[in-house]
């Protein structure tokens, strides 16, 4: 994948947000350029979904900004998709895969209004990149974690967007559905679009992203996979002194 403009399609500029009294993230500079897959990586409470959030306008950054294809992110939030983990999506609604999709449309659609052909042809498209169509009618209750898991991503594809957050989006998922997915993230990043995403996978994050962000509060270290060989950046990153396991996962070596 190559950056293929040069207005980024997301640029954080020192974003702060303070939760519940503290700072969750302090100074936060990060882009992601059409056609790149960043990987964004961090220990457990780093601020790696609150910086998403925070993106989404979920979240008010205390100081700092965010801007989405060069404007205000306010103004283009409706060309974001959004993959959460997938326990906060509600699956014992009674929604059929497809309707569940067709949410994802709903900031095109509006609460009040029908959809139209177009929003169903989104949707059709979204479910055929997730191998989801034949299951189209299924119920989302009676899926399995991995069938989830291509919804929720389809459901952000129907949106069409410019850029997608993908919020570990590998975590419990069986072989095939992460092959699957990676070569669709692939395929996303080859058509233009940008990508920004989580996850504990370190090795499938080192050998799939363009670049690698370590956040832990703040960006640590930021650049291609290649180029992060310090053993001291990750444990940095991840707030410890010492940690083989952590750096044999990843092949790098002091």
């Amino acid at each position: 994948m190559t950056a293929a403009a040069a207005t980024p399609a997301l640029e954080i500029r020192a974003v702060a947000v303070e939760l519940g009294g503290r700072l969750a993230l302090t100074d936060v500079d990060l882009t992601v350029t059409a056609g790149e897959l960043v990987g964004l990586i961090g220990p457990n409470g780093a601020g790696k979904t609150t910086l998403l959030r925070t993106v989404l306008g979920l979240l008010t950054p205390q100081t700092g900004s965010v801007l989405l294809d060069g404007r205000p992110a306010e103004k283009g939030r409706g060309t974001v998709g959004y993959v959460p983990q997938r326990h906060e999506f509600a699956w014992d609604f009674p929604l059929s895969v497809e309707k569940a999709v067709l949410t994802g449309r709903t900031h095109k659609v509006g609460w009040l209004r029908r959809p139209g052909a177009a929003d169903r042809e989104a949707v059709a498209e979204a479910l055929e990149r997730v191998a989801m169509t034949e299951l189209r009618d299924r119920p989302i209750g009676e899926l399995s974690g991995g069938q989830r898991q291509r919804v929720l991503v389809a459901r952000a594809l129907a949106l069409r967007p410019a850029l997608m957050l993908l919020d570990e989006p590998f975590t419990g998922l069986d072989v095939p559905t992460q092959e699957l997915l990676t070569g669709l993230f692939r395929q996303l990043g080859a058509e233009g679009k940008a990508l920004l995403m989580t996850t504990h996978d370190l090795p499938a994050a080192a050998g799939m992203a363009d670049r690698i962000c370590l956040l832990n509060r703040t960006v640590v270290a930021d650049g291609a996979p290649e180029t992060l060989r310090d053993p001291a950046v990750w444990l940095r990153a991840f707030g410890v002194a010492r940690s083989d396991q952590l750096l044999t996962s990843l092949g790098v070596t002091r």
